[in-house]
């Protein structure tokens, strides 16, 4: 390995890792190669694999200096059917299907449906989807007998059928809670780890976000996922409570129409952007890299919508954890995000959705900092930041150039690993005596690499110096 030099783009790569790759050496490519923060994923694995993992990210964080956040994504509720006596059927358009409360193992005819939550949000006349969207059925009668509630289903888009397969609802509010009891004592174990992001599933309302940050209490920041049309609906409340935000389309894209999923990204992407809060999208982005050393034309095509949208980050699930090609999929990740920055048709999407910032003294200072550091050729953006919110603002703008946060919490500095253009520093001696902060940003831009002897930084830092959310200094600086 060489030495760590600093990334060539802004947006983050967030890995998910897995069987494919929980080695010491995969993880530490991976990281080489691009990845900013990784993903542990609690619908796979055990307890002990996933603390095998954070226990060598932490080691490796150790040996690069560089803090590297951790994402727990807990599973949530998954809606599924119960097993059939052959383990499989096939079904066809026309055939009509009971779904019902008995456990017994399903036939062509009907089917376990342990959900009643689910049958009574059906309606007659409405969707449901199982099998990842594959299998459609439309409901044609409702009722109850002996073993509880059942529905009867037209099937309108046929095929296989087998155990357990998962089942969404579109357009219809469940009243299952986000936290199942596995999630609550998985949430435990991964804040235990001292993971840095806990990622909840199936969201709808602002009370479901309520209920997980009231257990994490203040010791992870939580990332909400958008897959349920019901959070779409409740999006401003979810955003103001939320820390951040992960869209994810595999779930979503069944629930919502093929069609409408590229205007959602684009209008949660610029919503959640404008809330100063981390936005990652999420799910199939280089899909067929799970089997193939490259991928289609179409997915690197959809990595760079995602970065031309603004994001944040952008996921590689399957790819880089159960996939033949881990390494692969990063470096192609990699590669398309630092070329879609370079593209000048980025440059001005970026400009033209700058947000508003007037009335607020801080976000005022952090984009004048941009626009400063814009016309000075600036080589970076020098933020202290005790809390990360000064850093967040300045990610906001999306500048052209790194937000170098320099934090005496080693846990901010982990986190903002999701940020646009942070490049996260942990500074102890800020809280101490040290030498102020323009010989010391000098120090350090030098010492990770970003800037040299003559080259010119611009510094947001507050008054008085250590206090959050008080930035309201903004000094040139040249390195020296």
């Amino acid at each position: 390995m060489t030495d760590l030099q600093p990334r060539n783009r802004r947006t983050k790569i967030l890995a998910t890792l897995g069987p494919a790759s929980n080695t010491a050496e995969m993880i530490e490519s991976l990281f080489f190669a691009g990845v900013d923060i990784f993903r542990l994923n609690f619908s796979h694995g055990d307890h002990q694999m996933h603390q095998k993992c954070v226990d060598i990210i932490r080691a490796l964080e150790e040996k690069t200096g560089r803090p590297i956040g951790i994402l727990a994504d807990m599973q949530g509720p998954k809606l599924r059917i119960g097993k059939f006596k052959d383990g499989s059927i096939m079904t066809e358009r026309g055939m009509m299907m009971r779904f019902d409360s008995n456990p017994e193992d399903g036939d062509e005819s009907r089917v376990y449906l342990p959900h009643p939550q689910v049958i009574a949000a059906l309606e007659i006349g409405g969707l449901f989807f199982l099998n990842d969207g594959n299998v459609r059925c439309r409901i044609r009668e409702k009722g109850e007998d002996e073993h509880g509630p059942y529905v009867v289903a037209e099937i309108r888009a046929g095929g296989a059928l087998s155990d357990k397969k998962g089942l969404n609802v579109p357009g219809a509010y469940i009243d299952i809670p986000a936290l199942t009891e596995k999630d609550k004592i998985d949430l435990e174990a991964a804040l235990g780890m001292g993971v840095d992001w806990i990622a909840q599933s199936f969201v709808q309302t602002a009370e479901d976000v309520k209920q997980a940050k009231a257990l994490i209490n203040g010791r992870a920041t939580l990332m909400v996922k958008l897959e349920k049309p019901a959070a779409l609906e409740n999006l401003d409340d979810i955003i103001a409570l939320a820390d951040g935000v992960m869209l994810a389309r595999g779930d979503l894209g069944v629930e919502i129409p093929p069609e409408d999923v590229p205007s959602v990204q684009k209008h949660v992407v610029r919503q959640v952007r404008a809330s100063g809060k981390p936005i990652v999208v999420a799910t199939q982005m280089l899909e067929s890299m799970v089997t193939s050393s490259r991928p289609t034309r179409a997915e690197a095509s959809d990595v760079a919508t995602a970065v031309y949208d603004g994001a944040d980050a952008v996921m590689l699930s399957a790819e880089t954890a159960s996939g033949e090609h881990p390494l692969r999929s990063v470096e192609m990740m990699d590669k398309i995000c630092a070329r879609t920055e370079d593209d000048d048709i980025y440059r001005s999407f970026m400009d033209d959705a700058h947000v508003e910032t007037i009335g607020n003294p801080s976000d005022a200072i952090t984009a004048a900092a941009q626009y400063v550091a814009d016309d000075i050729e600036a080589k970076a953006i020098v933020t202290y930041t005790c809390s990360g919110a000064t850093a967040l603002r300045m990610a906001r703008q999306r500048p052209r150039v790194p937000i170098l946060c320099l934090s005496p919490e080693l846990k901010v500095a982990r986190r903002l690993s999701v940020a646009y253009g942070v490049h996260g520093v942990h500074a102890p001696e800020i809280q101490g005596e040290f030498s102020g902060p323009v010989p010391h940003a000098c120090e350090i831009v030098k010492a990770e690499k970003i800037a040299s002897d003559g080259d010119r930084f611009v510094m947001t830092a507050g008054v008085p110096f250590g206090i959050s959310g008080t930035t309201n200094i903004l000094r040139i600086a040249e390195v020296e």
